[in-house]
């Protein structure tokens, strides 16, 4: 048999299939299971791409805040959050979550409450439902990478509050990004000297002392418990991303 193309996808010998491409997508008879697949996957992975671009595009300077969803109303953090929600938005920020419950929706509340863009992206989980009602505009996603896209395309800095697991993958993604230069450089803040003085000694006594890092990399890093100075260090990032006005050529 001859060679034959599917697209740009080439097929010879036991690999060739039957029919076409069209034939396969005009025909309602047989299974469903096609839905399932791979290829239609990617259909998906795309509509999430687009869904939040279209979403995200003019919501403008925004800063993304993370934290844990079993921060209960009643704790410390969860008034730290809604704190830096808060702040945030008065400093003419957008603030993105999560979109779950704790310090997410204490972030969010910050935030709605004092008039600003209060933005969720949500993602499908076994143990959690639906975004927080703090959310003005939310996002649900299927797929984690289309919602850590999301993250880091439109957030001009990272603000991290004590969390679990899903917390550190924020925030070490983020510096990987940075460090690797994949992303321009943008301020991370970790709110909670108590909870986060252990993880940074052991990246500076442990992973630095081992070569594993540079010292560069731990300064990409600011530990603070003050609300205002992480605010700050968003308000200052953000002047320096403004572009400089190209002078006139003279005629």
């Amino acid at each position: 048999m001859k060679d034959r193309f599917k697209g740009p996808i080439l097929e010879r010998r036991g690999q060739v299939e039957e029919g076409t491409t069209d034939q396969r997508l005009l025909d309602s008879r047989g299974s469903a299971d096609w839905v399932h697949t791979d290829p239609w996957r990617v259909m998906r992975i795309q509509a999430e791409f687009v869904e939040g671009f279209g979403a995200l595009a003019e919501i403008g300077p925004a800063i993304g805040v993370f934290g844990s969803a079993r921060t209960a109303p009643d704790a410390h953090d969860y008034g730290i959050a809604e704190q830096v929600g808060r702040r945030l938005v008065e400093e003419g920020f957008a603030v993105i979550t999560g979109g779950g419950p704790g310090a997410m929706e204490a972030a969010n509340k910050g935030a709605s409450e004092a008039g600003g863009a209060s933005i969720g992206l949500g993602i499908e989980l076994p143990f959690e439902a639906g975004l927080n009602q703090w959310v003005d505009k939310g996002i649900n996603f299927r797929y984690f990478f289309a919602r850590k896209t999301m993250f880091v395309k439109y957030a001009q800095g990272f603000v991290v509050l004590p969390g679990g697991l899903g917390t550190f993958d924020e925030l070490f993604e983020a510096l990987t990004l940075v460090q690797t230069q994949k992303v321009t450089s943008f301020p991370v803040v970790l709110m909670g000297v108590d909870y986060w003085s252990g993880l940074l000694a052991w990246l500076r006594d442990t992973v630095l002392a081992g070569g594993k890092i540079n010292a560069a990399d731990l300064d990409m890093i600011t530990l603070t418990d003050d609300v205002d100075e992480a605010v700050a260090m968003m308000v200052a990032a953000r002047a320096d991303r403004v572009p400089t006005p190209t002078p006139e050529r003279p005629e």
